[in-house]
């Protein structure tokens, strides 16, 4: 099966102890339903708030994210799913679309030689 990373968005700073019961119980369902739709979690991620970040631009390093933003990355992971159609309906269920958005992207494999 294809992989494709799944970026989770968050409203800023999208701390991950803020979580409330209602949102996860969201995913907690969430892997049963990536199921249901022929898909498969391979490995995920939650990132600490877009406070801790730091960033580097050349030699230049800052406390802070890249860019302030209203939404940030609070997580990704790589699902499994038959093709892009069966990814985007995947990623259409994730709770992080209720309040902050996702972003589907395959992941590269190099040209065979």
């Amino acid at each position: 099966m294809a992989q494709y990373a799944v970026l989770i968005y968050s409203p800023a700073p999208a701390d991950p102890m803020e979580i409330t019961p209602d949102y996860l119980a969201l995913l907690d369902r969430y892997p049963a339903q990536v199921e249901e739709l022929g898909g498969r979690i391979v490995t995920g991620f939650a990132l600490q708030p877009s406070t801790t970040a730091t960033a580097i631009r050349g030699d230049l390093v800052t406390d802070g994210p890249f860019i302030e933003a209203k939404e940030v990355v609070a997580g990704f992971f790589i699902l499994e799913a038959p093709d892009l159609d069966v990814a985007l309906k995947i990623a259409k269920l994730n709770p992080a679309t209720i309040d902050g958005g996702v972003e589907v992207r395959p992941l590269f494999e190099p040209p065979a030689e």
